[in-house]
């Protein structure tokens, strides 16, 4: 059967993949950023996942605010990478994998959770970042993936009960599907920031290193974080961090295997997190 091994939380800022495509990685500003990369890379080298499941917003490339579904999956054999200001990234186009994708629609649906299912979708940074991140600059992405989309733009999101509801219900569902699978999730977005308003540029390190321990010290108090607390001590788009906590909920006994943080990221604060999951 299939079996999700390992979850990945990791922000996904659009500048990190213009420095990758620009060459720009070991300019002084970009270095010890990418640098904390390394591990990261030759981890997932030797973890070898056959499927990627990619937690992420997407940035007005496949939804506008005339359609703003909270959660949406990619079911396509294929995603083209999608303009994300910096226009279509020059990156490898995302394979999916299709028997997979309506696998999981169908079990979360029967399970109650209502999921638009999108059978075209492009893919922004939020998405290609992440693989950049992890694996560089291949000539084909050497895993298949899976989008999941979640809204956090448009107010009412999720709450984080609910997307760790949904990584559970993730994991049920992947290990019901009658094939040998490795399957990584990676929960993306984030660290604290915000882009407008009086408060622009804020970064708050301290919510973000304690962030970062509690998804293994002390889930409880991630999961029950309300929107105001993102709002007040991460930045209006802080909230993005709901994402990490679908990854969270679908691993088992999630163990820490990896961190890395590093501020300032254009003006986020940029966190990475391997987690085992038995």
């Amino acid at each position: 059967m299939a079996k999700i091994t390992s979850g990945v939380g990791t922000s996904h800022v659009p500048a990190i993949g213009a420095a990758v495509d620009k060459g720009m990685t070991a300019q002084p500003y970009w270095h010890p950023l990418f640098e904390g990369y390394e591990h990261a890379r030759k981890w997932i080298e030797k973890e070898k996942p056959d499927v990627c499941i990619i937690v992420y917003n997407d940035h007005a490339s496949a939804f506008s605010l005339e359609l703003v579904p909270t959660f949406a999956i990619g079911v396509a054999p294929e995603f083209q990478p999608a303009d994300e200001g910096y226009g279509p990234r020059k990156v490898p186009t995302v394979k999916g994998h299709p028997a997979l994708s309506w696998h999981i629609c169908e079990s979360l649906i029967l399970n109650e959770f209502d999921i638009t299912i999108a059978n075209e979708m492009p893919v922004d940074h939020g998405l290609t970042v992440p693989l950049s991140i992890m694996y560089d600059q291949p000539e084909e992405w050497p895993c298949k993936v899976i989008p999941l989309a979640v809204n956090v733009v448009q107010y009412p999101q999720p709450l984080g009960t609910r997307c760790f509801a949904l990584g559970k219900a993730i994991r049920e569902a992947v290990e019901s599907f009658d094939e040998d699978l490795k399957v990584c999730v990676l929960g993306t977005g984030g660290m604290s920031h915000q882009l407008q308003g009086e408060r622009a540029g804020f970064i708050n390190k301290d919510f973000d290193i304690a962030f970062l321990n509690d998804l293994t010290a002390n889930p409880e108090r991630l999961i029950q974080m309300k929107h105001a607390e993102y709002l007040r001590d991460s930045g209006s788009e802080g909230a993005e961090l709901v994402m990490w906590l679908i990854m969270l909920g679908a691993l088992k006994n999630p163990k820490e295997l990896y961190r890395h943080y590093h501020v300032p990221v254009s003006n986020t604060g940029a966190g990475l997190i391997i987690l085992d999951s038995e």
